[in-house]
């Protein structure tokens, strides 16, 4: 099977990335699938009995802010300190060898992408970005680059230091799509929305190769992305490289491993 992925990556005209959370564990980031992974990573939230789902929840940041900004205080913080893994330079070198129109797809917020060297303006961000802000209210569609620095007790999970909205002095929070969210300002995600749109339109009859990594069922975002992209044009082949739900119908390729050894693998194939 990684014979056939690494046929459809020489024969492409095109490259999509779709990346869903499953991306980033070999960066050394956590897995919040279940609650006893999430719970893993973050003990206080399990003496408290919260899930991923409760934590990531824009009430905090009206009730409690330090609260809400302990969660993604340190979410911020441990994404500035990760280094993308090899996966993301293997899929770079290829776009740079062959001179491929390439796209990202994500529904992580973590930048990771951008961190890799991946053009800023050929990524969407389907659920936000922790590495910008808005007002929690929010005053105005206005959102700004998050260089807040912000210390976290990880004893309590609380946050130190507050960010505030420059124009009404309130509170701010990430420009991130929440759980129950009723203030998200989509006005940036929709932007480069608009921009996939076009390269899509742009590449309708090109041989297309999709690589989705680590994209679950859970909140099936990213995989409905790349099923809609693999029926919908002709030319293109989805290549899922996940490690518990890889499957996926023929013609398209499916990987039971995970993103990292994945790429590697199709890399050797080449």
């Amino acid at each position: 099977m990684f014979t056939a992925a690494a046929e459809v990556v020489r024969t492409a005209e095109a490259l999509i990335i779709t990346a869903g959370a499953g991306m980033g564990v070999d960066s050394g980031l956590p897995d919040f699938r279940g609650n006893q992974g999430f719970w893993q990573a973050y003990p206080p939230y399990a003496r408290l009995g919260l899930s991923f789902v409760e934590c990531a929840n824009p009430e905090h940041f009206q009730r409690d802010p330090a609260f809400g900004w302990g969660f993604y205080g340190h979410r911020a913080n441990l994404y500035r300190q990760t280094v993308p893994h090899d996966g993301f330079g293997i899929m770079r070198n290829w776009i740079a060898q062959r001179e491929l129109p390439s796209f990202v797809v994500t529904s992580n917020v973590d930048g990771q992408f951008q961190k890799a060297g991946f053009a800023d303006e050929r990524i969407l961000e389907v659920h936000g970005s922790i590495h910008w802000l808005q007002c929690l209210r929010p005053c105005s569609q206005t959102i700004w680059p998050n260089n807040e620095q912000i210390p976290v007790d990880e004893g309590s999970m609380r946050a130190g230091h507050i960010p505030r909205c420059p124009q009404c002095g309130g509170v701010s929070r990430p420009n991130i799509l929440m759980f129950g969210d009723w203030s998200w300002l989509p006005e940036r995600t929709h932007a480069q929305e608009q921009c996939f749109q076009a390269f899509l339109e742009q590449h309708a009859d090109a041989r297309i190769a999709v690589i989705e990594l680590g994209a679950g069922s859970a909140i099936p975002t990213i995989r409905a992305t790349s099923e809609r992209i693999g029926w919908r044009y002709r030319g293109a082949t989805v290549i899922r490289i996940n490690t518990r739900e890889p499957e996926i119908a023929s013609p398209h390729i499916g990987l039971a491993c995970g993103a990292l050894e994945g790429l590697q693998r199709i890399a050797a194939a080449l």
